[in-house]
């Protein structure tokens, strides 16, 4: 750098920054490193880049935008042996796969939204083709209503976005081969047995496919089993009586954990 007259064609480190917007921060550290250094000072000492200054700092810009490290790019504006259209279609290359990145994760997002609006997302038939002819797309409306603004809804919806259908039918074959040993074992098991609670907490396990289910919350869907006409309608068609023994092992596998059937919340 050399000391010398203020030339009128040479800016101060400020106005470099402004015009090839970055912060005069930058231009001091690629100064530090050599990368691009003002060819002068101006006769009060301080830092000035002439017009060829100034177009080496917009060309190391252009191509840190385009995502080159700072010593890849010294080396690309002063390395003779250096292929510059190489170089620049390597950046392309790495560039297009970011794109695709991007694209992939754009994706992931819009079925989370949808998942966290629609619950379920597979089309109506698919949904009565996995859950049964008896399944109503509806209810899915019905719980994002009701349950939206839990943490549990939230937990289910993200799950939901990443499941594909035959996830959905692995889920839904783990829920009914639980509600048939459920039904097996009315006439022979007693509730609160170390078999009923076993049996309970396999319940609990299959709706925790969805989201996290505690043994107070667990207690307070079998509430539903007993109160709610669709859920009772459910474990009636799996076997007669099952909703009502069901609620009753629950409850009993709870107060085995320390838990009031009488009192136990949501959450």
């Amino acid at each position: 750098m050399t000391s010398s007259p203020d030339d009128e064609n040479s800016i101060s480190v400020g106005a470099a920054a402004a015009e090839i917007g970055v912060t005069v921060r930058t231009l001091r550290h690629w100064d530090e490193i050599g990368l691009a250094r003002p060819s002068s000072r101006s006769s009060a000492g301080y830092r000035q880049y002439a017009p060829a200054d100034v177009e080496r700092l917009r060309r190391i810009a252009v191509y840190r935008a385009l995502g080159m490290e700072l010593d890849e790019i010294g080396q690309v504006l002063d390395d003779p042996a250096i292929n510059v259209v190489d170089s620049l279609r390597n950046e392309r290359a790495k560039l297009g796969e970011r794109i695709e990145e991007l694209r992939a994760l754009q994706s992931d997002l819009d079925r989370m939204i949808a998942a966290q609006h629609d619950g379920v997302l597979l089309s109506a038939g698919a949904q009565r083709a996995i859950f049964g002819p008896e399944w109503d797309p509806s209810w899915s409306e019905a719980a994002r209503e009701r349950y939206g603004d839990t943490p549990q809804w939230r937990q289910f919806a993200e799950r939901s976005a990443g499941g594909s259908a035959s996830d959905w039918a692995a889920a839904t074959d783990a829920v009914r081969i639980v509600e048939q040993d459920l039904a097996h074992a009315m006439d022979a098991v007693m509730p609160g047995s170390d078999e009923a609670n076993a049996l309970a907490e396999a319940h609990r396990a299959t709706l925790s496919a969805y989201f996290p289910i505690t043994r107070s919350m667990q207690v307070c869907l079998g509430r539903t089993y007993t109160d709610d006409a669709a859920f009772m309608a459910h474990y009636e068609a799996v076997r007669p009586g099952l909703a009502g023994w069901l609620r009753t092992i629950i409850e009993a596998n709870a107060q085995a954990h320390g838990i009031d059937p009488a009192t136990a919340t949501w959450g």
